[in-house]
């Protein structure tokens, strides 16, 4: 499948995140950008991972997915092929072909919302604002640019088979978070994770300690097989008068 993404990178260099020598990799991590994005963009987002024990690798673009996926499930299984923004949607476009062992959908574009201010729709983290500010290769301006039609039509035919965590900021301005629970209701067995308060980039926004706990709590699970229940439950607390 061919599809047209917009321009993420400059320069379009992939950059790998690696647990430790002493850590054996749990799976990888194959991460594709949205728009006006780069690999270094998610710099923190995949050191945090690598220290829990994954390969992380953010991509310059879709090319060649089939290759990268089958090279990481030689190394380090499982595989997820992960998606921020655009990124998602070519995720969700060229699944079928790659052949993941999971998706990550993250800010999956919908119908587009009503904002100005781009750095202030995309983190409410004051550290990844200033990276971005002072980036030169992030390229502001590109998150108003119109998805491609024929990306998003491939994304909406798409119809995975495997996993999917679908993560998405319940304040997202750039995609209201309706078109994500549209998506999850239409994937058999997808997960939704809504982010209380959380913009477009969840990965980077303020909670995303909180999030990158998430998503390992989700590689865990998917380790050990899919269809299997959570390794945590919440059990209530006993009220008065009642036994535990």
């Amino acid at each position: 499948m061919t599809t047209t993404v917009p321009d993420t990178t400059v320069p379009d260099t992939a950059l790998t995140w690696n647990p430790v020598p002493e850590i054996t990799p749990r799976g990888t991590v194959l991460l594709l950008p949205g728009r006006g994005e780069h690999p270094g963009v998610y710099a923190r987002f995949g050191r945090r991972l690598a220290f829990d024990g994954y390969v992380v690798r953010a991509l310059a673009g879709p090319e060649g997915l089939a290759a990268l996926v089958a090279e990481a499930r030689e190394l380090n299984a499982p595989v997820v092929l992960a998606g921020s923004d655009t990124g998602a949607l070519a995720a969700l476009a060229e699944a079928e072909l790659a052949g993941p062992d999971a998706l990550l959908l993250v800010g999956v574009p919908g119908e587009a919302g009503d904002w100005t201010d781009e750095l202030a729709v995309r983190t409410a983290c004051p550290t990844h604002r200033g990276q971005l500010a002072e980036d030169p290769a992030f390229r502001a301006g590109d998150l108003a640019r119109a998805v491609p039609a024929d990306l998003a039509a491939a994304a909406a035919a798409a119809t995975p088979t495997v996993p999917v965590l679908l993560l998405h900021g319940a304040a997202d301005p750039v995609a209201p978070a309706d078109g994500a629970r549209a998506l999850a209701a239409r994937l058999p067995g997808a997960e939704l994770v809504l982010v209380t308060d959380g913009l477009h980039d969840v990965l980077n926004d303020a909670p995303h300690r909180t999030v990158a706990a998430r998503i390992v709590q989700w590689l865990e699970r998917l380790r050990l097989g899919t269809g299997l229940p959570p390794l945590l439950t919440e059990v209530p607390a006993a009220q008065e008068g009642t036994r535990p």
